[in-house]
């Protein structure tokens, strides 16, 4: 009871910014690039290229983690992971998701709702070839989401693949990107008095159109 005393009267009220209409740009993508860029440029906010990935089983259970948005463009927003991973079978089941960013910080969030595909084989060479070599070893050694005795197996299959390949490991035919399309933008700025602004985007016909939402 404690406890639950101490969240119940956990308080902040935001005050560190504006949403306007005037603000709303035409394409939602420039907004959040716009957005985005705040992020980085802030002194305070810590990994801002991090976003919750939400994606649903085919048993209709929700689940969450957190990735890294590694490009972002009119065609969507990408990530990289393994495609043998629980996320990816969810998204072979169910090709839809949601990603959510929270710059706790400067009191902004911004979700985006929409389709999910592959990259291509190109793109998804690119990505690895520039990533460090360590985590493209990574990429070999770990089996992810599947159950394994220890840390110790992590290890060994680094170093076995290390071994393997030295400087030059090629990428696993089951790691690459996945792209979101988005179709559902929303931007939310912290206000006082729990009036916060929200600035949503919906296509319609193959045009955004951008609507306040009551917080």
């Amino acid at each position: 009871m404690h406890m639950q005393r101490h969240l119940a009267h956990q308080r902040k009220s935001y005050e560190q910014g504006q949403l306007d209409e005037a603000d709303a740009t035409a394409q939602p993508l420039a907004l959040f690039l716009r957005w985005l860029a705040d992020a980085e440029k802030s002194k305070n906010v810590t990994e801002s290229n991090a976003m919750t990935l939400a994606t649903v089983g085919s048993d209709g259970r929700p689940s969450t983690r957190v990735v890294l948005i590694k490009d972002a463009d009119e065609r969507g927003l990408v990530w990289y992971t393994n495609y043998d991973s629980r996320k990816a079978q969810e998204l072979a089941v169910h090709p839809q998701a949601a990603l959510q960013f929270h710059w706790v910080e400067l009191e902004r969030v911004v979700r985006i709702e929409g389709l999910v595909e592959k990259v291509s084989a190109e793109e998804s060479d690119a990505y690895f070839a520039v990533r460090p070599l360590d985590s493209r070893i990574g990429a070999w050694a770990s089996p992810q989401s599947q159950v394994i005795a220890n840390r110790g197996v992590l290890l060994a299959n680094a170093a076995r693949y290390a071994s393997r390949f030295g400087l030059n490991p090629p990428r696993p035919q089951n790691w690459g990107g996945y792209r979101l399309i988005p179709d559902y933008w929303e931007f939310w700025q912290g206000r006082k008095s729990r009036l916060h602004d929200r600035i949503r985007y919906r296509l319609s016909d193959g045009h955004w159109i951008s609507e306040r939402l009551a917080p």
